[in-house]
């Protein structure tokens, strides 16, 4: 998916959180100068037919355009952070090693990209880890092209004592994603432009957000740190956005 898809569901959904139902004659005219700017009549119908838009009743800019679930998917940056955070967990780690030899130094590092795309904690060389289950760690990896009979799978707890904060804090670097999250508030923290310096602003709250949740593995709750912000960034994000899109409407 390109950038400018990126942007465009992007927009779809902060106008959607308030709208659900957005038309583009709501939008702002800066909106609507940049869309047409941007052939939006043609990138429509490309998210029509690709199945992440619904256009209603015809495909006409002057008709309904709602996100599928797909859609908002992707534009949440193919992460949910609520149904992250709330998926279960049983209480036990998965511990991902694989043994790729050091002439293989190509594959290896395919192996060690693979498993940061998809948020596995990093404990050691060659061992990685995960508190999602097997089955969904398989699927993970199955949609790369990692060699599955390079790769063991260790599910249990520790036998040494190791507390779960301790192999999170072991795993994932969190102080780091403390800082992403900070810049992010402190970016929030500045009123938004209420012109057409809005595109811009909404641009740059984007990319503060996904700088931030890129790095965060979004951990089921019973593992995150007491002082981890995502929490507190994804409200202030909906809320702010929220009130964005009801500045965007013309009552």
């Amino acid at each position: 998916m390109t950038p400018q898809t990126e942007e465009l569901l992007y927009y779809l959904l902060w106008t959607a959180d308030r709208l659900m139902r957005p038309t583009w004659r709501n939008l702002n005219d800066s909106f609507e100068t940049w869309a047409w700017r941007n052939r939006l009549s043609r990138r429509l119908a490309e998210l029509a037919r690709r199945k992440l838009i619904e256009r209603h009743p015809e495909p006409s800019l002057a008709r309904i355009v709602r996100l599928t679930q797909q859609g908002r998917h992707l534009a949440l940056g193919g992460r949910d952070p609520v149904n992250q955070w709330n998926r279960p967990w049983d209480g036990k780690w998965r511990l991902i090693l694989f043994d790729v030899p050091e002439v293989q130094s190509r594959l290896r590092q395919q192996f060690r990209r693979v498993l940061r795309q998809f948020h596995f904690g990093h404990l050691q060389g060659s061992v990685w880890a995960s508190p999602d289950p097997p089955e969904r760690v398989r699927t993970l990896l199955g949609e790369s092209d990692v060699e599955a009979k390079a790769l063991l799978v260790i599910e249990g707890r520790p036998a040494t004592g190791e507390t779960d904060q301790s192999i999170v804090d072991g795993a994932w670097d969190f102080p780091l994603i403390r800082r992403r999250y900070l810049r992010y508030l402190s970016f929030l923290d500045a009123t938004p432009p209420q012109d057409s310096r809005l595109i811009g602003w909404s641009r740059q709250e984007n990319n503060f957000w996904q700088n931030a949740v890129g790095v965060d593995p979004l951990l089921p709750r019973a593992l995150l740190p007491s002082e981890y912000l995502g929490f507190e960034a994804l409200r202030r994000r909906q809320s702010i956005l929220a009130k964005l899109a009801r500045q965007t409407t013309i009552s």
